[in-house]
């Protein structure tokens, strides 16, 4: 079967898994970043993340063309009900992560990138009850022992990796319930979070003390908080750039890439890895293999079918 015309919103293969893994490689260096911003507790970073992402998107959807369909969606209050819940689910994302990196669990961060594929595959089969498979089911309970191993040797309960992959996986899960382009709904998710972030922010900015702001104490601190906005729209679009030129089998490989890169940056930083904790993660590790090889496989039965992924 003839491969569709490329179009400016469609790369070749090359191109798009070049898109969609420097996509991957900024999330997953990103904790270098965000180490920077040790200055400002979470709640200001991610204030100051959504505040500057706003005008980006905007300017991206004026200059795709976008605005219309954007603009459109003030006529749809479900649409507009179910985008308040993702930014409410991507906002406490962003936080717990930003948090996670701050108070130096990079390693716990990158545990809940690698659980969120394999909680997607649950939801799926249990939610969605999509097609169930002895593999899958495999992968999911070999995740399953990894928190189990990390509660009885390590003793504690990976809350912010289950908090990470939870909100994230619901996330993507209620935002399928509407049909809205990616960016358009992130606009709006970010402008629906910026409004109140900028009265919150100037708070901060007037009260002092604990929580007081930091934009205003020097161009330094102003020049990193603003580049909150950038490091959140350029990953997030050269994934959606490079995902449309993309077989599914290709991007649940690529989507590894991020939580490795953050597992390392976790270690560069010294972070506490115990044989126990390592236990954790082959497990993971070893679901997210039996996940991505049930994936080609069912890709390869596709190509053998005569059915073109997307």
């Amino acid at each position: 079967m003839s491969q569709p015309p490329l179009t400016p919103d469609r790369l070749d293969p090359k191109q798009a898994a070049l898109a969609a893994f420097s996509g991957y490689f900024i999330w997953g260096l990103s904790p270098i970043f965000y180490k920077f911003l040790a200055f400002a507790n979470p709640s200001e970073i991610v204030l100051q993340r959504v505040v500057w992402s706003a005008p980006i998107l905007f300017a991206l959807l004026y200059v795709s063309r976008r605005l219309g369909p954007a603009l459109s969606v003030l006529n749809d209050r479900k649409t507009l009900i179910v985008l308040v819940c993702t930014a409410l689910l991507i906002g406490a994302n962003w936080w717990v992560y930003i948090f996670s990196v701050n108070s130096g669990r990079v390693l716990e961060a990158s545990l809940g990138y690698y659980i969120n594929p394999l909680m997607n595959v649950a939801v799926g089969l249990f939610v969605a009850k999509e097609r169930f498979s002895l593999l899958r089911a495999i992968a999911i309970g070999l995740a399953v022992l990894g928190v189990i191993n990390q509660i009885v040797t390590v003793g504690h309960l990976p809350v912010f990796a289950l908090i990470m992959a939870g909100t994230f996986t619901a996330y993507g899960y209620v935002r399928k319930t509407i049909q809205v382009d990616a960016r358009v709904g992130l606009f709006w998710e970010t402008l629906i979070m910026a409004i109140p972030s900028l009265f919150v922010l100037t708070v901060f900015e007037i009260q002092g003390g604990a929580q007081a702001g930091h934009f205003f104490d020097g161009p330094h601190y102003a020049i990193l908080l603003m580049m909150t906005g950038p490091m959140t729209v350029l990953p997030l679009l050269l994934f959606l750039t490079g995902a449309r030129g993309l077989s599914f089998a290709i991007i649940g490989v690529l989507q590894f890439v991020a939580p490795t890169l953050q597992f390392i940056v976790g270690l560069m930083y010294g972070e506490p890895f115990s044989l126990a904790y390592l236990a954790t993660f082959i497990f993971i590790w070893l679901g997210l293999a039996v996940f991505v090889f049930e994936l080609l496989h069912f890709e390869r039965k596709q190509k053998r079918a005569g059915i073109r992924p997307a």
